[in-house]
């Protein structure tokens, strides 16, 4: 058994494509017995807003690792300087359930949520509605650095300008690489989100304020998955989840819809349904898509078991074995 961190992850390094087709190999396998992944439990004690969350999976094909991941969100950590969310994975050999590995890597919750997000970005710029595209963001934590470092990576040719709001504030300074091109701090959030063709809500926003219905034809990339208020996208036919199941509760804005305006799972389309149903070409130009992923367990165990794979043969880690 290997042990590896943030800092092993970051020694291995970034292939963005690679683990965009980590995803979408995984993608190809749900609904068959080659992914299990039953509903994720919530563990939350004091503060309600805290939370920990066990998410399993067992993933076939050429990913084979079953496995689990333990991951704490408490969003007042940010007030203390500490990260909100702190992740674990604990890989088994699917055929003798032996511990192979141990991953402490907040990074690696960061690349898995980012990598997600690039195959629904890609497919939705495939449409090729326009030419270049304004993008948007709210939320400059960890998440929202890694989806724009995910955007200029694999799109930065696509790329018109850059809007970006933190309720604390972003020092251009600290603004490096490519997230410094064509970047403009804004100073709220209906500034970028009235002025963006592709919008990242990437916050651990308390409280729903978006109350206003989006662009036509924009894309609304919801990765924090509680900032709409229903009214707001309640006329939004596109409506894409990863996992009907998983994003349906928890006071998700999926939730809300259903409660508020009776969504229901046959009226949203699968991210599986946007890659290999090619669901998106079928939308007219001026609707907008509205992208909510709960996260799943299949996704974190396959990308844990590329970089297991990738450090066994660089041989970077520490093995446990010698402990």
């Amino acid at each position: 058994m290997i042990y590896l961190n943030d800092g092993h992850i970051r020694e291995l390094g970034i292939d963005w494509s690679a683990l965009v087709a980590e995803i979408e190999s995984t993608l190809d396998l749900m609904g068959t017995p080659e992914v299990v992944q039953p509903l994720k439990p919530y563990l939350r004690f004091g503060n309600p807003r805290n939370r920990i969350i066990a998410m399993l999976s067992y993933v076939g094909g050429k990913t084979d690792v079953s496995g689990i991941k333990w991951i704490a969100s408490f969003p007042g950590n940010t007030d203390l300087g500490i990260p909100r969310a702190h992740s674990t994975i604990i890989l088994n050999d699917p055929s003798t359930g032996i511990p192979i590995a141990v991953i402490n890597s907040a990074m690696l919750s960061e690349l898995r949520t980012a990598a997600v997000s690039a195959v629904m970005l890609g497919r939705y710029l495939a449409l090729e509605r326009k030419h270049k595209y304004r993008i948007g963001l709210i939320g400059w934590g960890p998440i929202g650095r890694r989806h724009m470092d995910m955007v200029h990576s694999l799109f930065g040719d696509k790329v018109e300008s850059v809007k970006l709001f933190d309720l604390k504030g972003i020092d251009p300074v600290k603004l490096v690489g490519a997230s410094k091109e064509n970047t403009k701090i804004a100073g709220s959030w209906q500034d970028v989100y009235g002025d963006s063709d592709i919008f990242f809500t990437c916050t651990s926003s308390a409280s729903r304020y978006i109350d206003r219905p989006p662009l036509p034809g924009s894309l609304l990339m919801n990765i924090s998955l509680r900032e709409y208020m229903p009214e707001s996208v309640s006329s939004v036919k596109a409506i894409v989840v990863d996992n009907w199941h998983e994003v349906c509760r928890e006071n998700t804005d999926i939730e809300q819809l259903r409660d508020y305006a009776g969504l229901a799972e046959k009226d949203t389309l699968s991210l599986r349904d946007i890659v290999y149903g090619e669901a998106l070409s079928l939308l007219a130009s001026t609707e907008p898509v509205f992208f909510n992923p709960m996260g799943m367990a299949a996704f974190d165990m396959t990308l844990a078991a590329y970089y297991w794979r990738l450090a066994v043969q660089s041989g970077i880690g520490i093995s446990l074995e010698d402990y």
